[in-house]
């Protein structure tokens, strides 16, 4: 997968009739499609740079007033979708890093981001459903690199308005890790 593109709408019923739109637009594969909290419905697809581009131009079209957030992003790090999938706690974490947004948009893009601007593993990239349409990325290694990714995240995201918090926590107890997945 090398790029991808994220729409996150405010109506459910629009967001599944601007998928189907998106999907005929362009010849791109669908990644995920679901409802979310708070009755938002995001669309990720994914496929080559122009054919992502043309699907999110027909979204954006279609969708208008019900458009939260949009993206496309491309040579987008593996991780990031591995994150998405949700994975498993590692062993031997040092720091964690975690940032929470207002958009699920914003987390995508920061997420990429900070896994691209250090060597730190991303963990967690958790998309809205159950926490009121916020999302959270979750990503840790050593202390420095884990600061330098929150760091590269923060500055990327600034201006737009959609992070809530961030924080670093060094030597993490077990618990609280596995009480992240």
């Amino acid at each position: 997968m090398d790029t991808i593109g994220f729409m996150e709408l405010s109506s459910i019923a629009a967001g599944v009739e601007i998928a189907d739109a998106m999907l005929k637009a362009a010849n791109v594969d669908l990644v995920y499609a679901k409802a979310s909290c708070p009755g938002k419905y995001y669309i990720m697809i994914s496929g080559v740079v122009a054919a992502v581009e043309s699907s999110i131009r027909e979204g954006l079209a279609l969708g208008q007033s019900f458009i939260v957030d949009s993206l496309v992003l491309s040579k987008i790090h593996p991780q990031v979708i591995q994150a998405i999938n949700m994975s498993s706690a590692p062993d031997g974490v040092r720091a964690v890093g975690v940032m929470e947004f207002f958009s699920v948009t914003a987390s995508i893009l920061a997420a990429d981001v900070a896994v691209k601007a250090s060597n730190v593993d991303l963990i967690d990239v958790r998309l809205g459903t159950g926490i009121a349409g916020k999302s959270f990325i979750v990503l840790t290694g050593e202390p420095a690199s884990v600061r330098s990714a929150i760091a590269a995240a923060d500055a990327a995201s600034e201006g737009n308005g959609m992070l809530v918090n961030k924080v670093i926590i060094n030597k993490p107890r077990k618990e609280l890790v596995e009480s992240l997945f």
